[in-house]
Formats: structure tokens, sequence, C-alpha cells
């Protein structure tokens, strides 16, 4: 029709109130969302929503097919839907557990796709092959980088062309907390999770002496590798941080011969474990890379490995269609109890679960947590709810499984990383630069325009879904052979700008005293 410009509208449903702009779109415009012209009443920017109807006052929208909030006055179509005009509230949702759930049809074990990893002697699979300098207090921090310094600086790991390198996992607490209870727990739970992780081959343990995370019931009956070898000690002990420093270095060179020892072997991808996040997401996250991503999950599931989805702040909202998912009403009920718990959580510490989407996010067209939640639970695919684990628990359960983190980026990710994941996938829209050693993390660009621009630490451009010049599916598989070429040492972009030490960030629950 002369003078519309269908092209500009992206539309999920039918029953949808509102579409996405895949373009700036002037006040006046004329535009096509399927029902016929519509005249944009605002500027629009791309990526942001544009009403398709009349809406009244107080009546739920739609978008994905799901509500993403009440309008908050009277809303006439062709306007712009955000924060000005669309509100949150809470509203009734009805659980039925596990009544989308089905058996997942694997890949024979004999045709399952491949990659080339590290087995180690528990059966764990690794991607890359580390050396860790690991604190257990805040205090032991600064003699841990200057090891991990020296040793990448020193070139003594030139000869060594096995060994990925050494990361120091350094944090802010271990101690001003209480010496028992979740806090405590949950930073010891990452630890071992480190500890025990397929990517690393051995380990200097380094704490100050005093503090409350103790380095002897942190390592309590944790289920090393017997080929891992641990040097453990303190700055106290040892005699003073030089003395700490020239000792540690000494004792992971003495690793060095033991460590590049290790070779990449065939194994089949049901070995992986691959932690999905998204951070700066946009209006495109939830249209682009997260649907992609989580097709990329349900090809890893069914070739028998695992997906893990986190974040339980940014899927609040969308908990009743994942609890149809799950493989039992047991596990739907696992999810139920981590909301419940960050209701509570929330609201003690003077926050609620709306308190969201970010400033970053909005400028990119997200008005409500429900609309982000919607966007970000696609990261997990169609695939059954296999289970649901606690913050930085081992994952030992194959399939879709979620894991209760925050939803800061760093803090999600490091409990992912300590649950298993041997790799990363994470999505943004506005730009987002991390990494996560000794993982190797894939960044997925969710429009074309931040490709470009920040094509120095993106990894894979999912806008042309958006664009038109791809699909869902054919991405989704783009990302899955992606993330073989990864786990068998093909570097990221943060991997080669040397991301990763600083975004291990333990969850801090509790009072610091």
């Amino acid at each position: 029709m002369p003078g519309t410009q269908p092209s500009r509208l992206i539309r999920l449903q039918p029953i949808d109130d509102v579409a996405i702009a895949a373009t700036d779109i002037a006040a006046g415009s004329q535009v096509d969302a399927g029902d016929g012209p519509l005249t944009a009443r605002d500027d629009i920017g791309r990526g942001h929503k544009i009403a398709l109807r009349d809406l009244r006052s107080g009546v739920p929208v739609l978008r994905y097919g799901q509500v993403i909030g009440f309008a908050g006055r009277d809303i006439a179509a062709g306007e712009h839907v955000h924060l000005h005009n669309l509100e949150y509230r809470e509203f009734q949702r009805d659980y039925e557990f596990a009544v989308d759930a089905r058996v997942e049809e694997l890949i024979a074990a004999s045709e399952r796709a491949t990659f080339d990893g590290y087995l180690r002697s528990d059966g764990k699979v690794g991607t890359r092959n580390y050396l860790g300098v690991l604190t257990s207090v805040n205090c032991s921090a600064t003699a841990a980088k200057q090891i991990a310094a020296r040793m990448r600086y020193s070139g003594v790991l030139d000869d060594y062309e096995h060994v990925d390198g050494v990361v120091a996992l350094t944090h802010g607490t271990g101690c001003g907390m209480a010496p028992d209870g979740e806090g405590i727990d949950v930073l010891r739970r990452v630890m071992r999770g480190y500890l025990t992780h397929p990517n690393f081959v051995g380990f200097v343990v380094l704490g100050l002496g005093c503090e409350d995370n103790q380095i002897a019931a942190l390592t309590k009956d944790v289920p090393m590798r017997a080929d891992v070898p641990v040097f453990a000690s303190t700055i106290q002990e040892i005699g003073g941080t030089k003395k700490t420093v020239a000792t540690g270095v000494a004792q992971l060179t003495e690793m060095l011969p033991i460590a590049d020892q290790a070779r990449r072997s065939r194994v089949s991808a049901s070995h992986l474990i691959l932690g999905t996040n998204c951070g700066g997401s946009d209006s495109y996250s939830g249209l682009t890379a997260n649907p992609a991503l989580g097709n990329a999950v349900d090809r890893l599931v069914r070739n028998g490995g695992t997906g893990i989805v986190g974040e339980t702040p940014e899927i609040y909202g969308t908990e009743h269609m994942l609890v149809r998912r799950a493989a039992s009403e047991k596990v739907g009920r696992k999810l139920l109890e981590r909301i419940d718990w960050w209701r509570e959580y929330t609201s003690k510490n003077g926050g609620s679960m709306d308190n969201n989407p970010s400033p970053g996010n909005k400028a990119g067209g997200l008005t409500t947590i429900l609309e982000k939640s919607l966007g970000a639970v696609a990261k997990g695919g169609t695939t059954t709810l296999a289970d649901v684990v606690e913050y930085a628990e081992p994952v030992t359960t194959p399939g879709f499984v979620f894991m209760d983190t925050p939803g800061y980026d760093p803090v999600s990710v490091t409990g992912i990383v300590a649950g298993g994941a041997n790799v990363v996938c994470f999505t943004t829209g506005r730009g987002s630069a991390f990494g996560c050693a000794p993982v190797p993390s894939l960044k997925l660009a969710t429009n074309t325009p931040l490709y470009e621009h920040m094509s120095d630490d993106m990894d894979i451009n999912a806008g042309g879904i958006a664009d038109g010049t791809t699909t869902v599916e054919e991405l989704g598989e783009q990302i899955f052979q992606r993330v073989l070429a990864v786990a068998s040492g093909e570097p990221t972009k943060s991997e080669e700008m040397e991301y990763g030490e600083e975004e291990f960030v333990p969850w801090h629950i509790g009072t610091v005293m």
C-alpha cells in the first residue's frame, strides 16, 4: 500500500497489543503490522513499542502473547508505549505443573555431535587447561594477583603450550561475616565448584590466616581429582607478602610440567554444560539472540548435553510458563520456592521484584520486568525443565536446568560456572563487555548496529533475524556449531582481550560485620 512501511514493525503474536519498531519511526509515518496501515502518533525509536489498537486505562497489554504490563492511561493506536503509559502490576497466574513436560528424543550416542576436550580422571571434560590461584579472603587478593601476573609476564609459560595460563580468582569477602550460615555456605560452594572445575589442573589456595573463611573449612571434604596438585597456605603462615608471592610462583612453576601433559581428545557433546546469561538487554533480546540461543540449547539437549539458565529476578513473571515445562511437580515447586525466597529477600532489603529493568534496558525499549523476563526466559529453549538448583550447586542432571542466581551478570555467571558450566553464551543488546575465566564466553549481539559498532567484543550477530537475513533455527544451528568450536579451543573475543578474572564475583548474602 502506498506510504506504508511494512518492514518497520515486528509483531510476534496475532493477539499482541504492541509491535516493535525495526527502525526509527517518525511521527506521522504510516506503518503496517499485518492488520493494515497504522499512523504513528509519536516518534518511536528502534526497538521501542507502538500500540496496534486503542487500549483503555487499566487493561493488560500483551507482547509475546503474554502480559507485559498494564495501560497506565488510555493509549491510542499508533502511540509510543513505554514508561509514561505502561506500568507494572501484580496479577494472578495459574500454575499448572508439568503439563507441557515431555520425554526428550535424544540423538543416538553414536550419532551425537562431538568436540575436542580435556577428559579428566573424574569423567568430567574441560574446555580449557588452566592453573588457578584461589583466595579465601579479600586480604590475600593482592598477593594472588601478583602471583598470577609474575607467572603471566615472566615468560615461564612460553615453554608449556598446552597450558592456557594462570587465573587469579579474587573477591571482596571472606571475613567480616558470620562464620556459619547461608552467606559463608554460598561463598564456599562457589569456591568448591571452582576447585573441582574441569578447566583447572592445579591450584594455589591462598588466605591471610585469621579470616572467617578458613582454608581448612573451605577445603574440607572437597572431592578433588587425584591428579590435581593443590598447595594451600596463608600469608601469615608463610611470613609476609613477598615470601608468599615467591612461594606461590614456585609452587605453580612446579605444577606446569604436570599441567602441560593434558591433551584434547574427541568426546561427545553430552559432556558440554552450556551456561547462558543476558546483560545489557534491549527489546530485541527476546526477538533475536535469546530465542536463537534457546534453539542452540535445544540442540545441545538432544545431543545429551546440558543448558543452564539463571537470573531469577529476570525470569520473574514467567515462572508459570516454566512450571508447565517442569519434569515433575517437585521440580516446579523448587522453582516457586526460589521465587518466594526472592520476594522475602528483596522485601527485607527495601526492594521489590519489579525494581527492574535497568536504565540501559529502558533506553533499549524494555519497560517492565514482565517484558524483560519474557525475553530472557527464551534462552532456555523449549525442552522440559529437568531440574532447579540453588546458586553454585553442582549441576548433575542433563537437559535444561534452572539455577537460582541474581540478575547481576558477574555474580550470576560465577555461580553458573561454579555449578559446572564449561562454555558460556552471553547475549547483549546494549553492549556488555564480559568474560568468565577459566570458561570461554561467546557474546551474542541482539542487533546488527551493535554488532558492527562493537565488533571487537561481539562473537555472533543475531541481528540478522530482525533484518530478515536469517531465522531463529538457522542462527541456532550456527550458535551450536560455534559452541562446539570454542569448546574445542577456538578463542572467543573476550579471551583475546583477557577478560574474566575481575568477573569472578561470588554472591554476597548477609551482613558485613
